[in-house]
């Protein structure tokens, strides 16, 4: 491959903050080694795409962002890394454009590839692995576009549901050994980010596999124990955390913590017991509800969002009024609505049941504006009281936005001496974007007068 004197990469991300975090690091390996990064929309010399392959719109997302590099640049490597590439690797090596196709161990070593590649007029290579090679963890996180650091600390699942195919991309659950996550998290805090944001497939599990195969040397509740002590980050979030491995003990440490915020994130899928069970998911409705009651009961102010799927098989208009009915009644804060697609080599993409296409976006709108009803309740339990907030780059329009600790999206007009400061903020009023404008608090306006 020919370069000018400086070679450039480009990087486009699809999918979960683990993804993002992946990404930064692939992309920090080839700014150590002469790369400049470029935006996705420039000519660039390589471009990579990190792709997600949970929904059936993420495949096709693929395709696209491939033909956006072409545009960019129609002598550019295009090299495709990520879940998709790990179980449709010769799929996507027939893309048009495709240069090259890295599974789930070899998207690390990607340095040792480029050099040789050359622009291919045919199929793409494929270097990709048997999914049970990916037994070996590799230390990840993001920083530089956001004012917040998406922490690796797990990959892959040991959990068998019925409708997931991120074991087959992903492998067994394996952790960072907390001496390691430990180090990340001060690399991070020296380079002035406010807060860390921890990741992976399945983090409650943390633990596993950590010195090869071997029994559990650690727990989620030691892990973020050590994060506590760790100076310079303001703050530390948890994203999502199965309910059936999110234990008192941890919810208790949150709640007297100095940095973990009031915000959880936890996977139900479903209000009926008896889709849980055809979902082989471990827990059942019961148990979730005493996990968001002990939230509730030591964080009254607590965020907590929700993952729910509509549309899986068997689920009938009367097991969806009963999810409907359980998450009304629920007091979370908002969710995050999927609607199922079929997966190929998933148990639930043989089941009997299946509900109509149109019945499952009927479903996801009248879930999503559940959503915004309990997000509006939410926010409005909020307005009056005064909170840090953690201000972000971004101008829209002259204004900029935040988040309080417990995830409440703020706006002010912009002003770049706020940029990535805590600043404590009088929640006033819920605007029509649905974000909600702020005013400094009477401390934070005496400072500043």
């Amino acid at each position: 491959m020919e370069h000018s004197e400086t070679k450039t990469a480009a990087f486009h991300t699809l999918g979960c903050k683990l993804n993002f975090a992946e990404t930064s690091t692939i992309a920090r390996q080839l700014t150590d080694a002469g790369y400049e990064k470029v935006s996705f929309e420039d000519k660039a010399d390589v471009y990579i795409i990190n792709t997600c392959s949970v929904t059936e719109a993420a495949d096709k997302e693929c395709k696209l962002h491939v033909k956006r590099a072409l545009k960019a640049n129609p002598d550019g490597l295009v090299i495709i890394i990520g879940c998709y590439a790990q179980l449709k690797p010769e799929e996507i090596a027939s893309i048009d454009g495709v240069d090259m196709v890295l599974g789930a161990t070899e998207k690390f070593n990607i340095l040792n590839y480029l050099d040789d590649l050359k622009k291919s007029q045919s199929s793409g290579i494929v270097h990709s692995c048997e999914i049970d090679d990916a037994d070996f963890f590799i230390g990840s996180y993001s920083i530089g576009d956001r004012t917040r650091a998406f922490l690796k600390v797990q990959d892959g699942c040991d959990y068998k549901c019925t409708y997931c195919t991120i074991p087959l991309a992903r492998g067994i659950s394996r952790s960072d050994t907390i001496g390691n996550v430990v180090k990340n998290a001060k690399e991070i805090a020296a380079k002035g980010i406010r807060e860390i944001v921890l990741t992976g497939v399945n983090i409650g599990d943390y633990g596993k596999g950590e010195f090869g195969n071997k029994k559990h040397e650690h727990t989620f509740l030691d892990l973020i124990t050590e994060l506590d002590k760790v100076e310079g980050i303001d703050r530390i979030r948890i994203s999502s955390i199965e309910p059936n491995l999110l234990k008192d003990e941890s919810i208790e440490l949150v709640s007297k913590s100095r940095s973990f915020v009031p915000h959880f994130h936890i996977p139900l899928q479903s209000g009926s017991d008896e889709l849980l069970g055809k979902m082989k998911r471990r827990y059942q409705t019961k148990l979730y509800s005493d996990r968001i009651a002990k939230i509730r009961e030591v964080m009254p102010n607590a965020c907590i969002g929700v993952d729910v799927i509509v549309g899986f098989p068997g689920e009938t208009q009367e097991k969806f009024l009963e999810t409907y009915h359980y998450l009304n009644n629920l007091p979370i804060s908002y969710l995050h609505v999927f609607t199922y697609s079929e997966r190929e080599n998933t148990e639930a993409a043989k089941m009997d049941g299946a509900v109509p296409i149109a019945e499952r976006k009927k479903r996801n709108k009248m879930l999503r504006i559940l959503s915004e009803k309990k997000k509006v309740a939410f926010y409005q339990t909020q307005l009056g009281k005064t909170l840090p907030v953690l201000w972000e780059h971004e101008n829209k329009n002259g204004l900029m936005f935040g988040f309080t600790e417990n995830y409440v999206r703020v706006q002010k007009p912009f002003d770049a001496d706020s940029i990535n400061k805590i600043e404590s903020m009088q929640l006033s009023k819920i605007e029509s974007d649905g974000t909600v404008s702020v005013v400094p608090a009477f401390d934070e306006f005496l400072a500043k007068v």
